[in-house]
């Protein structure tokens, strides 16, 4: 019997630990120069339907169901999708829109797993036609998951994915 106290005391001081030691939030961000304004490049980020035309996960998923509220390109557009295994379903929702500079979306994860993120999509002018597109997603590790993180990076998650996004969006936008 008091063998399994002590690994039971053992077992939960273990998660205590780790749960200490895990991050608490994450940060991913990728870059890429296109060679387009950037006020086009910019115009071009603000709509949520022009996101499946370079989205890594519209390709992990071309049947998936996507609905839009609200007027896309404006502070309160709503993407919603369903998809398979490897997008599940979510939305993206404009939260604040800086003019030529930044937009700001709430990223809401509702399956495999709810978790919601911050993301934005930020542009700055590198030469008179070219432009630094830098897409990024930030949030905080609740537990139990941010036990998690601590076997698994977030960056090499979702690093991969930013990167093929940002080359889709640079070949779509330099045609």
């Amino acid at each position: 019997m008091y063998i399994a106290m002590y690994i039971i005391i053992a077992i939960v001081a273990i998660v205590i630990l780790l749960a200490l030691a895990a991050p608490k939030t994450y940060n991913v961000s990728r870059s890429i120069e296109v060679k387009r304004p950037k006020q086009e490049v910019f115009d071009y980020l603000l709509s949520l339907k022009n996101m499946d035309d370079w989205s890594p996960w519209a390709k992990k998923d071309p049947n998936m169901v996507k609905t839009f509220t609200g007027t896309d390109g404006e502070v309160g557009c709503i993407s919603h999708w369903v998809g398979n295994k490897d997008v599940g379903e979510g939305e993206q929702e404009i939260k604040r829109i800086t003019n030529g500079e930044q937009i700001d979306s709430e990223l809401r994860f509702l399956k495999p797993w709810k978790s919601t993120s911050d993301c934005y999509l930020k542009v700055v002018e590198t030469a008179a036609a070219a432009t630094k597109v830098t897409w990024g997603f930030s949030g905080k590790n609740k537990f139990p998951m941010s036990i998690m993180t601590l076997f698994m990076s977030m960056d090499k998650m979702v690093g991969k994915d930013f990167e093929e996004g940002l080359a889709s969006l640079k070949s779509v936008l330099e045609k």
